[in-house]
């Protein structure tokens, strides 16, 4: 039995100054006012373990630089302890399925981070609980063959359709993507070249791909998300095909278009740290003053999760309960876990200790079912 106590503990619908007893890996009791024995948390938040969605930290970790591709599960490992050390108790580590064209590293992580974690989840050595997101790149030709190896895993409980093709999503400005990939180093010649790949690809194989995708997925019963939407027809057709999440909508019109018709949202929380997109698209913020986000994911920078959340009620856009449901119980109710993502009697104790210094959260402890995992 471990007692939590002298915290601010962050409910559902309030904050109170108290203790919490864990015992047996649940929460087994939440009672106001401090107890004598127990661990003192100085008054810090405890709030509940974070729900991550959408990482792509695992592929950061296995490339950290261009051309420096570090062993597989020595980076799984460190992106286990960055997810751990951020306050994310649940990850789901979303490895893309398919070669879009310049990152063609990506289909050698898939088959290395699909090999370890099935490798390492059941051992007890990693910090977080961790989950599978198949990325699935409908333009890419191998991309079903890649679904194939993975689909029935138990690991895998969210599926994404995703086109970064040229000329549609975040990409949309042609001249744009093609500045972008200029400074990565690519020559005009091969930025024309590919482009055309790419969308001679997306023409032949999205549409079959997209079909294949949707019914093993719907096989499994996995929730299924689209991604990077703009437009209200894209979020029209994903209402036919029920899919239920827009990940990242890239306009406001689209993320309304979603709300609409029942679809709930993912933004991205470095977009909220960093006051705005990196890809010039829609605000984080702007969805969430106007009611359009569910939950916020981490995509690229784990710490983000926990900053964005406060950030939030730093900039007057809701109080710490709705600002932490964003990153807790909206993402658990989206993959349908009932066991966490809330403080309350009965559920798993992922637990996160805060403390504020000068409007930036300081994350001192983490709990994942009552074990002290940083």
């Amino acid at each position: 039995m471990t007692i939590l106590t002298n915290a601010r503990i962050v409910l559902d619908d309030r904050i109170i100054h108290g203790s919490m007893t864990i015992t047996d890996g649940l929460i087994s009791a939440i009672d106001e006012g401090t107890y004598s024995a127990g661990i003192d948390l100085d008054g810090d938040f405890v709030v509940p373990g974070v729900v991550d969605l959408h990482t792509d930290n695992l592929e950061r970790q296995v490339l950290p630089r261009s051309n420096a591709r570090w062993p597989s599960r020595s980076a799984l490992v460190a992106h286990d302890a960055q997810c751990a050390a951020a306050g994310i108790t649940t990850v789901f580590d979303a490895l893309c399925l398919g070669d879009i064209g310049f990152e063609k590293e990506r289909n050698q992580t898939f088959a290395d981070g699909l090999s370890d974690l099935r490798a390492m989840a059941g051992t007890g050595l990693l910090k977080s609980d961790h989950f599978l997101h198949l990325r699935c790149e409908l333009p890419a030709a191998e991309m079903p063959g890649m679904l194939d190896r993975a689909i029935g895993d138990d690991l895998v409980r969210l599926v994404s359709l995703m086109d970064h093709s040229p000329g549609v999503g975040q990409y949309a400005d042609v001249e744009k993507y093609r500045r972008m990939r200029r400074a990565e180093g690519f020559s005009d010649a091969e930025i024309t070249a590919m482009i055309g790949f790419l969308q001679d690809s997306k023409s032949q194989y999205a549409a079959p791909n997209r079909a294949y995708v949707l019914e093993h997925a719907r096989e499994r019963a996995l929730p299924i998300a689209s991604h990077d939407d703009r437009t209200e027809a894209e979020v029209a057709r994903n209402h036919e095909d029920r899919i239920a999440i827009a990940e990242f909508p890239v306009t406001l019109a689209a993320a309304r278009a979603a709300h609409d018709l029942g679809i709930v949202a993912v933004a991205g929380a470095p977009n909220i740290v960093r006051g705005g997109s990196h890809s010039g698209n829609v605000p984080a913020l702007d969805l969430i003053h106007a009611g359009l986000v569910a939950a916020l994911a981490s995509d690229y920078v784990p710490a983000s999760m926990m900053e964005a959340a406060f950030a939030c009620v730093n900039q007057g856009v809701m109080d710490l309960p709705a600002a932490i449901a964003l990153v807790s119980a909206g993402p658990s109710a989206m993959v349908g876990f009932a066991d966490r993502g809330r403080i309350a009697v009965g559920f798993r104790a992922d637990v996160v200790r805060v403390r504020i210094h000068e409007d930036l959260p300081v994350i001192r402890a983490v709990w994942r079912a009552g074990e002290r995992v940083a």
